[in-house]
């Protein structure tokens, strides 16, 4: 397995489709991702942070480039996630009054996805992990269009219900060979995201995150 981690600004401006609308979430750290929760607080993965290195995370949201605080931090070799603070009383109204819901239930192969590519909207869908190299089934939540989706640090979406399945954290590759030439080559196959259930338990107590008012059915979507 190899992790490569792609730095991408968010754009700007903000759009007006219901699936656009998710796009308000997207933040930048570190010149790479994050997901905005609302209450001033930002959602990322520890490797983008800085892992515990970088005190003082630069993130820009709205256009404007603010310090921040790590609040709490999971080595990449653990969790990989990262909560950052910081002063939101200059944000526009708007977005302050914003905030996240977390996804309800376990992902399933198939389910539709909303990843940002900076602030845009990419559509994917969740791959099952036999899909994966056995050494990599670990990684059960894992979405595939490794190219066009977004980079570590991004927020994943429910295509439907537009709650946060989680937040994006590293690519998986597999070395496969050409059969007409024989020649080995490193293929990224699918990218793991952290899922909502253990974000859920890792935010702080004083930050807990809202789940969804209406969660799916337990076989909804599972056919």
């Amino acid at each position: 397995m190899f992790v490569l981690l792609v730095l991408s600004l968010p754009g700007q401006g903000y759009a007006s489709s219901p699936e656009d609308s998710l796009s308000i979430y997207g933040v930048g750290v570190n010149g790479g991702a994050g997901v905005y929760l609302g209450n001033g607080l930002v959602l990322s993965v520890a490797h983008v942070v800085g892992g515990g290195i970088i005190d003082r995370p630069t993130i820009t949201v709205a256009g404007q480039q603010r310090s921040a605080t790590v609040v709490k931090e999971s080595p990449f070799e653990q969790l990989d996630l990262a909560v950052l603070e910081f002063d939101e009383s200059r944000l526009p109204i708007s977005l302050r009054l914003r905030r996240i819901t977390l996804c309800q239930g376990t992902p399933w192969p198939g389910e539709q996805v909303i990843s940002l590519l900076g602030q845009t909207p990419v559509r994917s869908h969740i791959l099952s992990p036999l899909a994966l190299p056995p050494e990599t089934r670990r990684f059960s939540t894992v979405i595939r269009d490794v190219a066009t989706t977004g980079n570590s640090g991004s927020g994943v979406f429910d295509a439907d219900r537009k709650c946060l399945l989680g937040v994006m954290s590293r690519k998986i590759s597999q070395m496969r060979m050409r059969k007409d030439t024989g020649e080995k080559k490193m293929q990224d196959i699918a990218k793991y995201f952290v899922p909502a259930a253990t974000i859920a338990a890792f935010m702080p107590a004083r930050f807990g995150l809202m789940p969804e008012s209406n969660p799916p059915s337990q076989f909804s979507g599972h056919q």
